[in-house]
């Protein structure tokens, strides 16, 4: 039998490579994991967890005005960017500890530096050694694309945005993903003029139509402006350091910053995959197996970086499922059926289960039950703002094959009812559970 420096070998410290090698180590394997930034990956330092942060933070425009209807006697706030921005950034350098310890409690040995593919049971790091591995596990996430125009570098990405010296006044967003709508409604409620431009004609797409449609009015009332059908024709610097957006079908736009959202690459290149004859996709992405298990039968991968779904929680997932099938005798695979996703936008939504064309395509005839409603905080604070809720209900047997909403709280909301969609319940088993009055999540059982 080979000898090997390690049992498992991981590139990339992110949710997927981390869940992974704990878990793998804890069945008793030896188990390095290598991180050329820092440890925690993108959703930790420079996606989710921050980028929830600046929502939370910006919910405070909005609901500091409401408070003078509710009786708070509230004085004409000014909003500080410099605070928010360093104590988001020091909670990611809390949690980018709390990463490290869970690997170090693990025996899990972190290599600090970068890592390549040098064959099946090689990896050469950037200090010149040579290790080797019995299995290794690719695990180094995806990253921001950028638009190939003149000027190009001139624009930031979501990486960047975090550390951004001051609130710009005005900012256009490429894009028009979770990605683009989340720092659309972000940068508005801090008082920036937002423009978001997409090269189609429409926002979210993949989410239900219905939802993203009143994502846009909504958005479009509060003020952010849209620019569909446009597609980059340059970037230019002006004289006094602002930017110039060039694109098709209006007038140059203009930026003080200009953040890119347009989509995320899978981190492949220049991983040294094709020296142990790794099949990518034409996205660039690593092609696997239901076990993770890449072309070379001792390589896999897990999040981002395959050509699966990019959400955290499906790394998390397809970390553990790995480590429990190679080294924990305790085969197991992931269902990426009835994933429930969120855009926490301004307001968010979120959805699990088929959208109604999905449904329709599908199954032909399906029923349609909507609850569209002001809530009780709105209004009060008159606001006209509106949510949405709506379920997918397959015509012949009643099962619930949809769950879609708008609305305040609606991620929160969703993660509960996800459960039942999961499980296969009919909207008759909706309809029988009382509600819980009042709350906004009691729609959920009344809807005709």
């Amino acid at each position: 039998m080979a000898s090997y420096d390690y049992d498992l070998f991981v590139i990339g410290a992110g949710s997927g490579g981390v869940r992974a090698s704990r878990v793998a180590a804890a069945h008793g394997a030896k188990v390095a994991i290598a991180e050329e930034y820092r440890v925690g990956g993108t959703c930790v330092i420079r996606g989710c967890v921050p980028k929830k942060l600046l929502v939370y933070g910006a919910h405070f425009a909005e609901d500091l005005q409401d408070a003078r209807r509710f009786g708070w006697d509230v004085p004409d706030c000014r909003f500080d960017w410099p605070t928010l921005r360093d104590n988001v950034l020091a909670e990611v350098d809390r949690l980018n500890g709390l990463y490290e310890n869970t690997l170090n409690n693990n025996n899990v040995e972190i290599v600090r530096e970068r890592a390549t593919v040098a064959g099946p049971h090689e990896v050469k790091l950037a200090s010149g050694r040579t290790v080797t591995a019995g299995k290794i596990l690719i695990a180094t996430g995806a990253w921001p694309t950028v638009p190939d125009c003149p000027g190009a570098d001139l624009g930031i990405t979501s990486n960047e945005v975090f550390h951004l010296e001051s609130l710009p006044k005005r900012i256009v967003i490429a894009g028009a993903g979770y990605i683009a709508n989340e720092f659309a409604g972000i940068f508005h409620q801090f008082g920036s003029h937002v423009t978001l431009i997409n090269r189609s004609d429409q926002i979210l797409r993949g989410y239900d139509e219905q939802i993203r449609d009143r994502l846009l009015q909504i958005s479009m009332t509060k003020g952010i402006e849209f620019r569909f059908n446009a597609a980059f024709e340059k970037v230019e610097k002006v004289a006094d350091g602002s930017l110039l957006v060039h694109v098709t079908g209006c007038d140059p736009i203009p930026a003080d910053v200009l953040l890119y959202a347009i989509g995320r690459t899978p981190h492949t290149k220049g991983l040294g995959l094709e020296t142990a004859g790794i099949e990518l996709n034409e996205r660039g992405a690593i092609k696997v197996d239901e076990d993770g298990r890449s072309s070379c039968d001792s390589i896999f991968a897990v999040g981002d970086v395959t050509d699966r779904v990019q959400l955290t929680p499906v790394a998390i997932r397809e970390g553990q499922a790995f480590a429990d099938t190679q080294f924990g005798n305790k085969p197991s695979r992931v269902d990426y059926g009835c994933i429930p996703s969120a855009v926490f936008s301004h307001p968010p939504l979120a959805g699990v289960g088929l959208t109604e064309s999905e449904a329709r395509n599908r199954f032909g005839n399906v029923k349609v039950y909507t609850s569209d409603f002001r809530p009780m905080k709105n209004v009060l604070a008159n606001r006209n703002e509106r949510a949405l809720y709506k379920m997918i209900v397959h015509s012949e047997n009643d099962r619930v094959l949809g769950l879609h909403m708008i609305g305040p709280d609606a991620p929160e909301i969703l993660q509960a009812a996800a459960i039942a969609v999961k499980a296969g319940l009919t909207k008759q088993a909706f309809d029988d559970t009382v509600a819980l009055h009042p709350s906004m999540s009691e729609e959920l059982v009344l809807m005709k």
